[in-house]
């Protein structure tokens, strides 16, 4: 997950741009300069993810492309995990979307995380096909609202866009995120809580909650003297928390009142895998909303090689755990 660009009091923090664990990246800052985001290139023409995918709880593996067409087929909503800047778990997502939309046809909806609620109309547009690429992207003032360089996610709006499928704008604004971290959610005005669904919850997912708290008291504290804020610095671990839920907590609201109110619809996620991991965010809010619906979750992980067996430190991660060689194409 990426909170871009003031997203908590002008900082900004990643749990999976450059790795799956919790940790913040070096620019972290307090000024309204946006951080610089790397542009990587697309996808080579023909180029695959592999499916060297693991299932997450029994650690087998789970034995290529035909048995993983067959998960997706038996799912209602596929919670797919990214790295931003790692092209091969958007590849993934492909392979993911394409299999759901084998299955269900044009009944599928995807939330995208990139995009907040706000924009939901011109997400329709773009979907729909009433405007163009370099409209959406003005209008959705992508640079500013994600920065990550739009070429990782453009196969997936061209699929949406080429079989009629529906397209979710899943986030809150950055500024409800940013004040609930700064004062909690009794904090927001009654403006601000109309972007909340009515009911959000605190994990007490305990994996998760230590997830988040490494990467705050990770950085809890100034830099030496430098003059850096540390997370410490800005919020109250509590109120961290409370963020990050309620970014769950209404991306998920999201997806289940769509897939509530459409029956025979699947959706699919597109976030980042610190929305997904250990089931315990995006997943497990649309897992309380539509209790009936068939769910699977997949988490990308870097390897340069497909491993023989699930490594005992990745197991619950999600679902699934899905190894790609990211040096392979991120050069």
């Amino acid at each position: 997950m990426f909170f871009n660009s003031g997203a908590f009091a002008g900082s900004s923090v990643s749990f999976d741009r450059k790795t799956a664990r919790p940790a913040l990246t070096d620019n972290v800052k307090i000024s309204a300069e946006r951080p610089e985001v790397a542009v990587r290139r697309g996808a080579v023409s023909g180029e695959t993810p592999g499916f060297c995918v693991f299932n997450g709880l029994s650690g087998g593996p789970l034995g290529g492309e035909a048995a993983f067409k067959a998960v997706i087929r038996a799912a209602d909503v596929v919670f797919s995990g990214e790295t931003h800047d790692q092209i091969k778990d958007h590849l993934a997502q492909l392979e993911a979307l394409k299999a759901l939309g084998e299955a269900r046809g044009e009944k599928v909806a995807v939330g995208f995380e990139m995009l907040n609620m706000t924009l939901q109309p011109i997400l329709d547009d773009y979907a729909g096909g009433k405007i163009g690429e370099e409209e959406f992207l003005l209008k959705a003032g992508w640079k500013d609202e994600w920065g990550f360089s739009f070429s990782f996610y453009k196969p997936l709006f061209d699929f949406i866009r080429a079989n009629k499928l529906k397209a979710l704008a899943l986030n809150l604004p950055k500024k409800v995120v940013a004040k609930i971290a700064r004062a909690g959610l009794d904090g927001l005005s009654p403006e601000e809580k109309r972007y909340l669904p009515a009911k959000v919850e605190i994990t007490k997912n305990e994996a998760y909650i230590k997830y988040v708290r490494q990467a705050f008291e990770g950085h809890g504290n100034r830099e030496g003297g430098s003059g850096k804020k540390g997370m410490g610095d800005m919020f109250t671990f509590e109120n961290y928390l409370a963020a990050m839920c309620a970014w769950n907590e209404t991306m998920g609201a999201r997806l289940a009142d769509f897939l509530n109110a459409n029956p025979g619809f699947a959706g699919m996620v597109v976030a980042g895998s610190g929305h997904v991991i250990y089931n315990a965010g995006i997943p497990s809010s649309v897992g309380s909303r539509a209790p009936g619906l068939r769910a699977v979750s997949f988490y990308p992980k870097d390897a340069a090689v497909c491993p023989a067996v699930l490594p005992a430190e990745d197991a619950g991660l999600a679902d699934y755990v899905w190894y790609m060689d990211h040096s392979a194409t991120n050069q």
